[in-house]
This record gives C-alpha cells, structure tokens and sequence, in this order.
C-alpha cells in the first residue's frame, strides 16, 4: 500500500495537517499535546508511536489550498510548559505499556492543553485493497519531517500489519474550558476483506472548540474514496458541547471588544435621547390628540389656537345621542356645556422623560379629551328630552280582541335612562359627535312560544262560533263571538307563557238582560197608609237565573268545538221585607209630627220633590236613615230649581236651595219621636221661623242629617208638602215621651255691615244679632213616666251682616234699625226673601255648642 501526503495527484491529497516547525520534533509535539490524556490501544503489529496533532484552539479549519503547502504560521507553536525532551529510548523502542495498557494518570488527569482530535484510518484488507488507499502511520513511525514541514512517504506496511491509531481521550469532568478537549475519540477499527474508507482527520476551526462527550466513532473500512474526502465541520456548542458560548458568534471575542461595542451603542442611544429632547422641548408630547384632533409636536400656543379652532364650533353644533333604539339630538351649547381650557391643556402634560415612553410614542397616540363644563341643571333636561322615547316600560306579551279576532301582541322588553349616569356620559364624549347613552333594559317575562301556544289553543278557538244561554218560555240569551274580549283576558303566567281570565261578571252583563223577561223580580211587603192608617201590601217571591250556576263551565264552553248552547238555571228569590216581617215591625200609629211653613215658591218646589223621596221610608230597628243617601243628587237633572241659601255667610243662591226646611222638619219629628241623633249642623245664623238650638241645615255632598232607632220596632216616615208648609209624621209604636226646653238667650253679638254692587248677586238684608242659647231633650217611658234620658245641646249663632246694595248713583234712603230679637233677620226664609237653609259653604257651629 502506498500513500503521499505532497501535492501529487492522489485522491488523498491534504488529508493531513502536519506541524511545519522544523526544530520541534514530531513526537515531542505530540508528548506535549496529548502525552498526558488517555489512550485507547488498538491492535498492531509495529509498535505504535505517538502522533503529535495541534491543539485545536490553534488550528484553524483547513483550506483546500492549505493542506498542499502547509506553512508554519497556520499551526500555532505548541506550548513549551509541560513538554519534556523525548528520550532516544522513548523514540527508538517504545513500551509495549505505551501502546497497549495507558497509564491511569494519564486518563485521570489530562491537560486541557494537550487534547487535540486525531482520526485515522484503518489499513487497507490484505486482499483486493486498492493501491490508493492512505495508512495511518502508528507511533514511532518517521513519516512527518521535522526539518522542512514537507510529507514524506510512510513505510509500507502489509494490511495485516497496520498499526493502530492512538487517540487520546479527556474526560468531560477533567476538562478545561478552551482547551481544546472538548473533540471526540474516533475509533477506526481495521477490517479484513474490506475496503477501508477515506479517513479524514478534521481540526476544530479556532474559536469553536470540539464537542466534550461526544461518543467514540467505529469508522469501518469501505470503498476507495471517489474525490478529496470531505471537511467534518467542528461540534458545535450545546447539549455535550464544550459550553454555553459555543454557538454564539461573540463568545470568542475579546471582553474589551465586546465592553467597547456595547459602551458605543449606549451612547450613541444616549445621544439620541438628548437630541430627541432637546427638539422636543417646549412642545406638546408627541402622539397626543384632543378629541381626534391631533396636537402632538406642535408648540403650546400653535396647540392651543388649533384646539379653540376646530372645538369652539362644536358647542354649537347638533350632537346624535343613541339611546337604546331610539335617537336624539342635543346642542352642548344649550344643554349647558362649555370647555375649561384650563383643565384640557393640565392634561396635556409636558415631555415624558422616560425613553420607553418616549420611544412608544412613535408608534401610537394618546387621546386626552376634553374637560367640559356644565350646568347640571340644564344639562338634565335636555337629556330628559332627547331620551324621552328611549325610556319606556316593559310590553308583555298579551292578545287582544279586535272585533272578535284575538291579535297577539309581541313582547318588547323595556328600557330605562339613568339621567345622572347619561349626563356624565354626554359631559364627556359630546367633543367626538355621536354619543350612545347607556340605558337600562326591562325584561319581560312573556315568551314567544308562550304567546303562540295561549294564542292557538285558548284565544282562536273562543271566538269560532257563538255562545247560547236558554230560559224560560224560549227566551234565549246570546254570547256573541265578537264579544268574547270582553270576557276572556290574559295575564302571564310567571312560567313564560299566558293564563286565561274569565270575567264571569261582564257575561252575565251581556246575558242577563236577554233573559230578564223570563225571571220573577221578588217583591217586598209594603206599607201604605190607607184611610188614615197604615196596612200591609205582601210581599212576592221571585224566580231568578242563577248565574255563577249557569256559567260555572264558561271556560270549557269557549273551548267547544260543537254546539254551545246551554240552558239557565233558575232559583227562587227571597224578598228582603216579607208580609211576616212588615207585620212585626209595629207601624200601627203616629208616634211625633211636627210642621214648618214661611217658605217662597221656589224652595217649596225643591221641598216637596224631596219630601216624595223620603216619603214612606221604613227604618227597620237598630237602622241608621240618611237623609242624603236615601233622596240622591238633588240637582236639576232631578228637578231641582235655583233657590235661596246662604253663602260666605250672607244670603246667596244656588238650586236645590230651600231643602234645609225639610231637614229642620225631618229632625224635629224624629227628636219627639225617642229618634237617636247621630248627625245634624244647625245654620250658621238664627233664623226666626225654627226653633232656636233645634234645626238643622242640610247641603248635597257636603252635610248630612242621619238618625238611628234605637226601638225594638219600625218606624215608617211620611212627608206631606203644600204650597205653604211641609209636615213630617213618624208612625210606629209609641214607647216613649219626648220633652224639649228651650233656655234663655245669651252673648248678644252685633253684625257687620257689607256693601256690594247693586246687581242680581246682592241680597239686601237688614241684618240682626247673634247670641247663644241652649236646649235640654227629657224622654220618658211612655208607660211608666220613668225618665230614660236627659241631654242639652248649647248652640251659638252669628250676627246676620247687615247687606247693602250700592247702585252707581246711590239713593239716601234710612233703614230700619235691626230687632234685637232677630225676627227681622228672616229675609232668606220668608215668602219675599230667599231660603237661607242650605249654605254652599257650611259654617261650622259656634264654639260652646255641646253635641248630645
């Protein structure tokens, strides 16, 4: 086998780096390169030798055109530390334990100087080798010239025979960093019959140490190599590499060199940081806008005059305001909104001197709005008005009947507008032009589903056809479709759906009087006064529909699909005064009777009409009249006519006027007759043709006359009217005596003098005077004589104004001076004056008045 290591035509050209050093010799280069680190002993037949290889932080990757000429500068000179001479004993016989058995210094405590990575191959087959294939020379062989660097030819050396490499081997927990360790064992085993192939011995590029623990090639011989064997790039760092920085680009760069880059590079960032200032200064920060308006890099006062600019004219402008789905319109000018410049422009700030900030800046803006004034007031208002659609209640669903076709109405959930919360809203975003307010929603609880099943299977099936009720003697009552609304309703169910109402009530209303000429009215027991007494009229049972009966089933009924036609049921009708209870009453005689007359044609019209609404009322025992509640409304719907009463405490007029003499006849023959009072006013002022302490006035609405009896039987009132007097009888039974004391009159007061425009309005009156007086009721038992009870009731009444009547030219005329009696102060209740019974705006009785 031949080899050449010069620049001849081989296939194997520059496949070794070789020391061009001529005064070291090759295996003192090798002792001080690898000595120290472990071997691994391959098989040969020449004793092996030591090859020296360069460190590999010293090499740099080989080069085609390197490899040729190798020159004594491209291997860096090994270092002189930690090499010793080499013995001739150690050149010429070496020690079988060098080769075969490393010592264990050796493997434990390599330098890391000494590591360098040595590939060689294998000798080639003994048979069929071709004859370009290179041999690796073993230890002690003289192949490298230490005196000229050139390559010389190795010894040849049968295949059989070939010595084996010896690749020193640093253990990844003895190494030092950089010191060039860090390159792999590779074990190229020789093999027999096989073509070996190309062996490439790979020096690690300067600046990349080899990998620590990689693990040992088995390179087995193969086919002759086909060109230059290929360069096996370095390790690179990491997972088993020789450190962290391997892989980095600067991890071999001197400290000062990278300390000086980056010492540039903040000061040139520094230097743009001031510059940046120093332009910016006095300038609004960069990226800031007012608004949407844009101010940033731009001087305060340019700032400021584009912002008075482009904002003073939207204050008046129509700002959109969004409420829910409704919308509106309102002018910040006239809703009370102004600007506070000053406030704006604090927000603007000065130049941020953070250089993040200042950085970001370039890339984004910073709106800062605007500060607005306002007045609450006015502000309120307007967004009251311009959301007042936007605010409305919750609409559940429901149906409706619209001429007898049920109409569903679709639920629309409700919304509400906080105008406190829409205010502060409005205050703030009216610079930018359309502004939503937020609103509240109102949910409802009506589904749609709901909706349509009440719809398909209650509403649409009550109106299909007519509901028929029938009576007595073929009367017929009608429910028609059209109808139905008003008896068949909905209210939601709480559930999402609807529930049926049934008004029981407005069916009868519809019903009842298409049967009414079927029923029996009942009918009470009367009595009459017949002959100058009093007999009893029997009462009559009825024949009625019971209708909460009838209609019991309505809800099944409008849900029919055939025939709806039911019949009445009827039931018998009581009446509330049977002949029996007429006869227990005891209405048998006159008990009192009393009279009053004096009155003018008018008030006796408004009299006697009252006195047939109250003639023949039976108060049953223990039963309480009204007068008001038993005539009704006394107006002139009813008949009534304009007559005198008193008004603000002078004569006046008003219809229905006059009736107080009826109520002052009405209570003193309820007062003879035992009668219980429990309500009665006397009039403001004495008038002369009552008795004083014991009448009373009376007035619609207003003030009432109410007696009880207080007798275990009834009593029966009759009330006779003429043209000149009105008399009141109470018939019963007489249990009682009724005695009454009149005392004498006291505290005489005089009255005021009014004068009035002379018209139809003024009533003359001569006045008369006012005074106290006192009346004591003894009643008896009518049997026995026994007193039953004693009451007095003191009675206060105003002086009667004396009334003037000025004309424009008033005439000088005397009038009477007034009776001290006051029987001249009769003017509103005699024949040519007006009744003065009834005032329009009651006075209360006078102070001292005792109540029975």
């Amino acid at each position: 086998m031949s080899g050449s290591n010069g620049t001849d035509d081989s296939h194997h050209e520059h496949d070794d780096a070789r020391v061009d050093d001529p005064g070291v010799p090759a295996e003192s280069a090798r002792e001080d390169d690898g000595a120290s680190a472990p071997t691994e002993r391959f098989e040969a037949v020449v004793p092996p030798r030591e090859v020296t290889e360069p460190k590999a932080s010293d090499v740099t990757e080989p080069k085609a055109s390197d490899a040729a000429e190798p020159k004594a500068a491209d291997v860096a000179e090994p270092k002189a530390t930690g090499v010793t001479a080499p013995k001739a004993s150690d050149a010429a016989e070496p020690k079988a334990s060098d080769a075969a058995e490393p010592k264990a210094s050796d493997a434990a405590e390599p330098k890391a100087s000494d590591a360098a990575e040595q590939v060689a191959p294998a000798g080639s087959s003994r048979e069929g080798a071709p004859e370009d294939t290179e041999a690796i020379p073993a230890e002690g062989s003289k192949e490298t010239s230490a005196q000229d660097g050139e390559a010389t030819p190795a010894e040849e050396v049968p295949p059989s025979e070939a010595p084996t490499a010896v690749i020193p081997v640093v253990r990844p927990a003895e190494r030092s960093p950089g010191d060039g360790s860090a390159a792999a064992t590779a074990r190229i085993p020789q093999g027999r019959g096989e073509n070996p192939p190309p062996a490439t011995t790979a020096m690690p590029p300067a600046g990349r140490p080899a990998q620590p623990d990689a693990p040992t090639e088995h390179l087995q011989a193969g086919s002759p190599p086909q060109g230059p064997p290929p360069v096996t790039p370095p390790p690179t760092g990491g997972p088993g590499g020789s450190g962290g920085d391997s892989g980095r680009p600067w991890s071999n760069l001197p400290k000062r060199t990278i300390a000086l880059v980056v010492g540039g590079v903040v000061a040139l960032l520094a230097v743009l940081y001031v510059a940046d200032l120093a332009v910016s200064s006095g300038k609004v920060p960069r990226g800031v806008t007012v608004a949407g308006i844009e101010i940033g890099g731009m001087s305060l006062d340019s700032a400021e005059a584009k912002l008075t600019e482009e904002l003073t004219p939207r204050l008046e402008a129509p700002v959109v305001v969004t409420a829910g789905d409704t919308e509106g319109q309102i002018v910040p000018a006239e809703a009370g909104i102004g600007i506070d410049w000053a406030a704006t422009f604090d927000r603007v700030g000065s130049q941020p001197l953070n250089p993040f900030t200042r950085l970001a800046s370039f890339f984004g803006d910073e709106e800062i709005g605007v500060v607005s004034t306002r007045d609450d007031a006015a502000l309120t208002a307007a967004i009251e008005k311009a959301t007042a659609a936007a605010a409305h209640e919750p609409r559940e669903g429901n149906i409706l009947f619209e001429e007898g076709t049920p109409v569903p109405v679709t639920p629309q959930p409700g919304q509400q507008v906080d105008p406190v919360l829409a205010a502060d809203v409005f205050a703030e975003r009216w610079p930018f032009g359309d502004v939503s307010l937020p609103v509240e929603s109102v949910d409802v609880t009506v589904t749609r589903e709901g909706l349509d099943r009440a719809l398909a299977e209650i509403a649409v099936p009550a109106v299909s056809q007519d509901l028929v009720v029938r009576g007595l003697d073929g009367v017929t009552g009608v429910l028609p479709r059209d109808a139905v609304g008003a008896v068949l309703s909905f209210v939601p169910d709480g559930s999402g759906g609807l529930e049926p109402q049934y008004n029981t009530d407005a069916a009868i209303g519809i019903l009842a009087p298409q049967l009414a000429s079927s029923e029996n009215e009942p009918k009470d027991a009367q009595i009459v006064l017949e002959g100058g007494r009093p007999s009893i009229v029997p009462s009559r049972t009825g024949e009625l529909v019971d209708w909460p009966v009838t209609l019991e089933n309505l809800p099944d009924l409008l849900k029919e699909e055939g025939d709806r036609s039911i019949d009445a049921v009827y039931e018998k009708a009581e009446p509330e005064l049977t002949t029996e209870g007429a006869e227990k009453l005891g209405i048998k005689e006159v008990v009192s009777e009393f009279t009053t007359s004096g009155f003018e044609y008018a008030s006796g019209v408004n009299i006697r009409l009252a006195a047939q609404e109250i003639n023949g009322a039976i108060v049953k025992p223990g039963e309480t009249f009204s007068f008001n509640a038993y005539t009704g409304p006394r107006g002139a719907a009813q008949g009534y006519v304009e007559s005198g009463i008193i008004e603000a405490g002078r004569p006046g007029k008003a219809v229905g006027g006059g009736i107080s003499q009826l109520a002052t006849t009405l209570y003193n023959a309820t007062y003879f007759a035992g009668m219980e009072d429990v309500e009665h006013t006397e009039h403001s002022y004495y008038i002369s043709r009552y008795p004083a302490a014991r009448e009373a006035t009376i007035y619609d609405g207003a003030i009432d006359l109410k007696f009880r009896n207080p007798f275990d039987t009834g009593v029966l009132i009759q009330a006779i009217g003429t043209s000149s007097d009105i008399t009141v009888r109470i018939w019963g039974t007489k249990t009682v005596d009724v005695q009454s004391i009149t005392g004498q009159r006291t505290n005489f007061t005089s009255p005021n003098t009014i004068t009035l425009p002379a018209g139809p309005s003024c009533i003359p009156s001569s006045g008369a005077q006012g005074f106290t007086v006192s009346d004591t009721r003894i009643v008896t038992d009518a049997r026995t004589g026994a007193q039953i009870s004693n009451t007095t009731r003191t009675v206060r009444y105003d002086p009667v104004p004396i009334v003037k009547c000025v004309s424009p030219e008033p005439e000088q005329r005397d009038e009477p001076a007034p009776s001290g009696e006051g029987e001249g102060s009769d003017s509103g209740d005699s024949d040519s004056g007006p009744d003065t019974a009834a005032p329009a705006e009651p006075e209360a009785p006078a102070q001292g008045e005792t109540p029975e």
